[in-house]
């Protein structure tokens, strides 16, 4: 699981990555809310600590511009412990909010119920009648299954969770196969023409860029 820590306070960071690595989480970081929608865009992130007072882009914004791309669990790091803060955070869909100082075993313990909890809700990644069911690990069109390899699979599911976004080659294979692949790009060109076939009628969805990759375009 990949945990994208942001906080313009680097101790803050290396402290709470210490203990998320001890668990056995993959942790990436940033500085600022900007810097936390570039990480967003491009790699499959699980959960987000996100400070809040930070320069360049506060916490809340930066949760808004994010949540356009994906939607992906948020737990608030704040020096500010007044309800309205919390009421703020709240109205805008984050799934927990942890007051500074903190213990960081407390915030791992957070992240872990968190990540619990919406990994057993029911996700679904919808366009028209075209329906990923990843609780259910299927794929239907009008309701009828549609069989896809397990590559095809993740390489749809990736593409919804980041729709409307141009992804490169690398990005894509990074994200899908893992960094530790030694295949080339073409792999990515390959999957996309299988997938492309199997979704039917809804192949065009997948739009190529040229010099560039892909994306699932969704706007109607």
């Amino acid at each position: 699981m990949k945990i994208l820590i942001c906080d313009d306070e680097v101790l803050i960071r290396d402290v709470i990555k210490e203990y998320l690595i001890m668990d056995n989480y993959e942790v990436m970081e940033a500085s600022n809310g900007i810097e936390a929608i570039d990480v967003v865009n491009n790699n499959n992130i699980d959960l987000v600590v996100m400070d809040i007072m930070m320069p360049k882009m506060d916490g809340y914004q930066a949760i808004k511009e994010i949540k356009k791309i994906k939607d992906v669990p948020f737990i608030v790091l704040s020096a500010r412990s007044e309800e309205f803060d919390k009421l703020i955070g709240f109205d805008i869909g984050i799934d927990d909010y942890v007051t500074k100082p903190f213990s960081p075993k407390e915030l791992v313990a957070r992240i872990k119920a968190v990540t619990k909890r919406t990994q057993n809700e029911l996700v679904t990644y919808k366009y028209q009648t075209l329906i990923l069911n990843d609780s259910a690990h299927e794929v239907t069109i009008d309701d009828k299954d549609v069989f896809l390899t397990p590559k095809e699979y993740d390489l749809l599911k990736y593409l919804f969770q980041n729709k409307n976004i141009a992804l490169s080659r690398e990005t894509i294979l990074a994200n899908v196969w893992g960094y530790d692949f030694f295949g080339d790009e073409r792999t990515v060109d390959t999957h996309v023409k299988t997938l492309r076939n199997n979704l039917g009628k809804y192949r065009d969805l997948i739009k190529t860029i040229r010099g560039m990759g892909y994306k699932l375009e969704t706007r109607e």
